[in-house]
């Protein structure tokens, strides 16, 4: 019995042959049907494939939330050919490491960044780029619109095989470089079909996207199961909560996927109370925990958010909070959807599962990636022998089997949605020369989950400021990675081995954030 082609390029492909009339994506005022969107996808397969784009090339977007960034994933799933997006808030360094990490061929940039990458050119190895929306187009690019407009439609799209991998996201590491996640067609479309399994998505909904797309759950979540559905995308160049509770009105809103800062904004507008909100019948929320005030004052207005975990191993389909649960289960994670395994496993090796005993998170699941892009060390040690994938995340069930996120083994930091590594801060923090040792560590903030906090020993004799370490740090790191509080000690506290003890520093330092509020 043959399988339906369930590759990403594929599948939308048959829903536009199913759905043609009908309006896949709205941004900035235009509109295109799934028939047009499809035309563009393969025009733009094409642009690709006539500037040398083979089979398992990869092809990165950098820039703002636009169609490009859709078209290119799509374009590249038609040839055979792997989509990178890049984050556009990395520093120069960071993108250089990234690109020559995964071999780019073809760089597409929006206008506001190309001047960035032109700067960092050199160092790419890129064979050919071009840029999007921009009035005049700079020597060595070619126009992204006018290449697209001019090239008939991609005749046959390359067969691809569900196991190909389809994007190499790029997620930081606790080494302080970053890895490439492989996440292959099926992985994709089977994080789509477990999400599935306990969302409800209509033919006719409409969701409004503002999440970065260069994250996978602005790229592969509600979008995806969206169009899969036949519904409607209202994208957002990028988030801006006036302009979102604007837009749920004007467009009739249905779904909604933001992290909890993006919540916290919208709630906090003075029109809020008022709005309009009467056809959300599911926001999202995701990325880090919710404070229990802010889902409540959802509640209020009558919108049950749901939680969900997922990581960009994962496409990002792990763990999620029905609607059944969103008001009775605050704060909590969920339980995995259908096809995906979970378990938690004690410092001990052993499997938990009574309520309250934590465990790290460890997942199993045809969504799962198959591992780091050129780094089999990584691949390896992120796997145990059973094939399950270790999260480094720590959990607890309650007496109904709902986990609950409660910490984590690494010691990922999550500011506003973005993941921030430690360890990646701390080797450019500790080149000030100001700075004789430093750790980097989360502390709880009301605004953005947790704040990036810098606990630095100075040198003998010498003086530091915040102002002094962002300043020294932002042409090397990304804004959202700069240090957002600063504490002085005289040194740092380590067990007998030499490891600096951050959870005695979290403890310490959260009473001592609290004492002062």
């Amino acid at each position: 019995m043959s399988m339906p082609d369930i590759t990403v390029g594929a599948w939308f492909a048959a829903r536009a042959a199913r759905s043609p009339k009908r309006r896949a994506l709205t941004f900035e005022g235009a509109s295109w049907t799934f028939a047009e969107l499809a035309d563009r996808i393969d025009r733009l397969a094409a642009v690709l494939r006539a500037g040398g784009v083979k089979h398992g090339d990869r092809v990165s977007f950098i820039g703002f939330n636009q169609p490009a960034a859709l078209e290119t994933w799509f374009a590249c799933s038609r040839l055979g050919a792997i989509y990178v997006p890049l984050n556009f808030r990395l520093a120069g360094p960071e993108l250089a490491f990234i690109v020559q990490d995964a071999g780019v061929h073809t760089l597409i940039a929006g206008a506001e960044q190309q001047p960035g990458i032109e700067a960092i050119r050199p160092e790419l190895g890129v064979r050919r780029y071009l840029v999007t929306e921009a009035d005049g187009i700079p020597a060595g690019w070619e126009s992204y619109e006018q290449a697209v407009t001019d090239t008939a439609p991609l005749s046959a799209a390359d067969a691809v095989r569900p196991e190909e991998l389809s994007i190499i996201m790029y997620t930081s590491g606790t080494t302080g470089t970053p890895k490439g996640v492989m996440l292959s067609h099926a992985n994709l479309w089977w994080s789509d079909i477990a999400l599935m399994s306990m969302i409800d998505i209509h033919a006719d909904d409409v969701t409004l996207a503002f999440s970065p797309l260069f994250h996978i759950a602005g790229l592969n979540f509600m979008i995806g199961i969206t169009w899969m559905r036949g519904g409607e995308v209202i994208l957002h160049r990028s988030f801006d909560a006036q302009r979102t509770l604007d837009d749920i009105a004007r467009h009739r809103v249905n779904t909604l996927f933001g992290v909890p800062a993006m919540f916290i904004a919208i709630s906090q507008l003075p029109g809020f109370a008022d709005a309009d909100l009467t056809t959300v019948r599911m926001a999202v929320c995701g990325g880090a925990p919710a404070p229990e005030p802010l889902l409540q004052t959802f509640a209020d207005r009558g919108i049950g958010v749901l939680q969900g975990y997922g990581l960009t191993e994962t496409a990002p389909a792990a763990i999620f909070l029905v609607a059944e649960y969103a008001l009775s289960k605050l704060g909590a994670a969920g339980q995995p959807p259908l096809y995906i395994e979970t378990k938690l496993i004690g410092s001990n090796g052993v499997t938990v599962t009574e309520p309250g005993v934590r465990g790290e998170v460890c997942m199993r699941g045809p969504n799962v990636t198959q591992g780091y892009w050129n780094r089999p060390e990584a691949t390896a040690a992120a796997f145990d022998e059973a094939g399950w994938f270790h999260t480094g995340d720590v959990g607890q069930y309650d007496e109904d089997g709902i986990v609950s996120i409660v910490d984590r083994v690494k010691d990922m930091v999550i500011s506003g949605g973005e993941n921030v590594y430690p360890a990646e801060v701390e080797n450019v923090l500790f080149g000030h020369p100001a700075v004789a040792e430093v750790a980097v560590i989360g502390l709880p903030d009301a605004r953005w989950g947790e704040a990036v906090t810098a606990v630095v020993a100075p040198k003998p004799g010498q003086t530091l400021t915040l102002e002094d370490l962002r300043a020294y740090a932002a042409p090397q790191l990304a804004r959202f990675k700069l240090p957002q509080r600063l504490h002085l000690v005289d040194l740092l506290p380590r067990n007998p081995t030499g490891k600096v003890l951050k959870y005695q520093l979290r403890e310490d330092l959260a009473h001592e954030d609290l004492a002062q509020e």
